[in-house]
């Protein structure tokens, strides 16, 4: 099983930004999917969960700015980002709760991670 995030890259305070992640290999199924972030010398925080049927959780920091979505159909979930500020530099990891076949139990995993530069 592989997540492969994308997205990331540098902007100016108040532009917008939007990450992908996409799982794939072979698996059973899927259930909550979300983003966190981390910068250097701090622990990674949460920045939005989805379950599968579409519930989300927002940090309070970047709830009405950010939103997110997925696809279950291509097992991939999203981030719109707007509005971004210097504070939302990060790098940013996907996660996904996957079970990888019916009986077993689900285990976290883990995108390679895609940086967010907001400075201008």
């Amino acid at each position: 099983v592989q997540l492969q995030a994308s997205g990331g890259g540098l902007v100016q305070p108040g532009e917008s930004l939007r990450l992908s992640c996409a799982a794939s290999g072979s698996f059973f199924s899927i259930s909550n999917m979300g983003w966190y972030r981390q910068v250097p010398g701090k622990q990674r925080e949460m920045v939005a969960t989805i379950s599968r049927g579409g519930t989300t959780d927002y940090a309070g920091s970047v709830k009405g700015r950010f939103t997110i979505s997925r696809d279950n159909g291509v097992n991939t979930v999203y981030m719109q980002m707007d509005s971004l500020r210097p504070e939302d530099t990060a790098v940013y990891y996907c996660n996904a709760r996957i079970r990888r076949r019916s009986w077993m139990s689900e285990s976290d995993y883990w995108g390679q991670g895609t940086e967010v530069t907001v400075s201008s």
